[in-house]
């Protein structure tokens, strides 16, 4: 397919492009200025207006944009939703697609098999026998659905997003990466006034609409592969065309600031959220990025070589500042320590690492106490004061770490076939590299940052919080297509006689 004949949501099809960008921008600003019950009103509006005059797409970013607000809205609205932001969200997605579906005489489902399926219907798989051991069913039940609506999501996405059209949900992506970094940089400069969140007594850490700091960077963490290996991308197809050509191309420009300037603001998002686990993930996913772009390995291994060493330059000259030298020094001595905590002193100065190590040694309990199911699904605050330390009677939700989370809940049969999931899935995303399409091929790269960024951050804390999780399918839903499209152009390839 001629990609500078079709080119993009942001090409030829930059005047339904244009009104998202402005929304996820307006509804950023929104959030951070204007009450809630206001914002709720303008978000309706927009969403109405969107969800009717534009395409099918324009739910899915709606719900990309919205859903990671859930926390904002239950702290801060004034009243309560008849449902959880991404439940009600969801709803208005599949109720959005069923009736344009319907309207234009499609089936409601065009349903593709892909094999990135199996191993998350084998999560989903052992995760519901779990129920078993689970103290709280509800509990349980929520935590299982999250998988199961990932599934969802992922199916969804394949459904429609074949040819060029997964363009769009990579944009939507980003623009929910956009909404959520403007808020950051609001309260960065001042707009929380959450003085236990203080840097340096002039900024403060970012939490966007997450509450926390950790998780807000590691929602930005996760979108800021994408954004960058959009922007490489179309540069390679601009810088090709102007070889060819000698003419600037004006379609080509305007996708190529709109991804720099996001990716430049998404990771300043992961910056200003001032967390170590998500600078240390963010920068082992670039790294990942250096070595998957170029076609020959030698090459990546040879530019992250260079780029470690110019790290490493400025490390030694003292060129880093001193503020964030010293926060990703103490991250050294801190992220990765595993100790028995039991008989430490605590001091306001380890608080925060003793409590995760506290945290870490309640979830080995609950494995070792049941090895092979785990003490249920999502039930790992239900059972923690059966397995606390002394001193640690408040249950933070979860392990602060993601991998001793699923062995305590899903103990270690669960925690395989999670592992097994995520191999599984990287998988597919490096083979994905093949996509004859350049852009599909970078933004495969940006997935595979992505997944890295995940396994990097899961050390230290649980990014299935705040309804990431349906980010995470959409994501998947793209690494399906994409697979499934790089898997007919091998087999054609494969069967061409010449």
């Amino acid at each position: 397919m001629n990609r500078i004949a079709v080119l993009s949501p942001l090409g030829d099809k930059l005047c339904f492009a244009v009104l998202p960008i402005l929304v996820a921008v307006s509804m950023g600003l929104l959030t951070a200025t204007q009450p809630p019950a206001l914002m709720l009103v303008l978000f309706g509006v927009a969403s109405l207006i969107l969800l009717l005059t534009i395409t099918p797409f324009s739910a899915f970013m709606l719900l990309m944009i919205l859903t990671p607000m859930r926390t904002l809205i239950q702290t801060e609205s004034s009243f309560q939703l008849p449902l959880e932001i991404g439940q009600l969200t969801v709803l208005v997605m599949m109720a959005a697609w069923a009736v344009h579906r319907i309207v234009h005489g499609h089936k409601l489902l065009d349903f593709t098999w892909s094999s990135i399926y199996i191993p998350l219907i084998g999560f989903i798989t052992i995760g519901g026998l779990t129920i078993f051991n689970a103290i709280s069913v509800g509990a349980w039940l929520n935590e299982w659905l999250k998988w199961v609506l990932m599934l969802i999501m992922a199916v969804l996405v394949v459904s429609i997003a074949g040819k060029l059209r997964w363009e769009w949900l990579v944009l939507g992506l980003v623009m929910a990466g956009i909404a959520n970094a403007l808020i950051g940089f609001y309260i960065f400069f001042g707009g929380s006034g959450a003085l236990h969140l203080l840097i340096n007594n002039r900024f403060f850490r970012a939490f966007g609409t997450f509450g926390q700091p950790n998780p807000f960077g590691g929602f930005m963490g996760l979108l800021t592969p994408l954004a960058l290996t959009a922007a490489l991308g179309y540069l390679m197809i601009f810088w090709s065309r102007w070889r060819q050509t000698k003419q600037i191309a004006i379609e080509l420009i305007i996708p190529l600031i709109f991804y720099s300037s996001a990716f430049v603001l998404i990771a300043g998002g992961v910056i200003i959220s001032w967390s170590r686990g998500a600078w240390l993930a963010f920068v082992v996913s670039i790294a990942m990025i250096m070595v998957a772009l170029p076609r020959k390995i030698w090459q990546g291994l040879g530019l992250l070589f260079a780029a470690s060493l110019l790290i490493a330059g400025l490390w030694l000259t003292g060129k880093l500042p001193i503020s964030i030298a010293e926060r990703i020094q103490s991250s050294t001595a801190e992220l990765f320590t595993f100790d028995d905590v039991r008989a430490l002193d605590i001091t306001p100065e380890n608080y925060a690492v003793v409590e995760r190590l506290a945290h870490w040694q309640a979830a080995t309990n609950m494995a070792w106490n049941n090895p092979w199911f785990g003490v249920g699904l999502g039930n790992y605050e239900a059972a923690y004061a059966r397995y606390r330390l002394i001193n640690w009677d408040m249950a933070l939700g979860h392990a602060h770490n993601s991998y001793l989370n699923v062995l305590a809940e899903t103990g270690i049969i669960g925690l395989s076939v999670y592992v097994v999931l995520w191999i599984s899935i990287v998988y597919f995303t490096w083979w994905t590299r093949k996509h004859p399409d350049l852009i599909a091929r970078y933004v495969a790269v940006g997935l595979l940052g992505t997944w890295t960024y995940m396994t990097v951050h899961s050390l230290t804390d649980n990014l299935y919080v705040n309804n990431i999780f349906l980010h995470l399918g959409v994501m998947l839903g793209i690494l399906a297509t994409l697979y499934g499209q790089t898997w007919k152009s091998y087999k054609v390839g494969a069967n061409d006689p010449s």
